[in-house]
């Protein structure tokens, strides 16, 4: 097995280019999850929950403790007033997200886990990004484009969206889905390089 190769529990192209933009090798398998937030649970617990879930769905159709591969697993969730805006589920709902971010700071959680042979590691990036004031017009237009319907909070930083965003305090790569950062100091301790490693 390569040493720099990993497989990776998503299915979203932005993790995809992400990982790989730290030179990472991988293979994308798409977990079986639930992904339902329980009653009462904080964002942290469930996005590290959920990539931890992710990681762990994969690691086990791959044969298990067998698979000499990490897998990685990711989850990201917008929050504003405690509350976890998910994916909106149509254009009512895109509309209506976009309109409770306008003009307001909101926070992101990303969490990123990696199953092995050793066991699962996970860690949660914090970030937060504060909307300008936007017009419904606006969010009409970019729910127009198609872009707001599989992003969690209804918006993607790294397209469209990012006309939207007036301040970006924390990790960009987290926001987008992957926090590269978290995700590099924890393939480091499975002994799977990035672009640095060995330098």
């Amino acid at each position: 097995m390569r040493k720099n190769f990993v497989y990776l529990a998503s299915a979203s192209p932005r993790r995809r280019e992400l990982l790989g933009q730290i030179g990472v090798e991988f293979e994308a398998r798409v977990p079986d999850a639930d992904e339902s937030l329980r009653p009462g649970e904080a964002p942290a617990d469930y996005v590290r929950r959920l990539a931890e879930a992710k990681a762990d769905v994969v690691w086990r159709s791959l044969g298990g403790a067998d698979e000499p591969a990490p897998v990685v697993g990711a989850d990201t969730a917008v929050v504003l007033d405690e509350r976890v805006l998910g994916k909106p589920d149509g254009v009512d709902a895109a509309l209506g997200m976009l309109e409770t971010l306008s003009g307001r700071t909101h926070r992101v959680y990303t969490g990123v886990a990696v199953r092995h042979r050793g066991g699962l590691d996970s860690l949660v990036n914090v970030s937060e990004v504060r909307f300008r004031p936007t017009t419904d017009a606006e969010r009409r237009a970019y729910c127009g484009t198609g872009e707001p319907f599989d992003k969690a909070g209804g918006y993607g930083i790294q397209g469209l969206g990012a006309v939207f965003v007036e301040h970006l305090s924390g990790s960009y790569s987290a926001v987008m889905g992957l926090p590269l950062c978290e995700t590099a100091l924890l393939l480091e301790r499975v002994g799977v390089p990035a672009w640095l490693v060995g330098a």
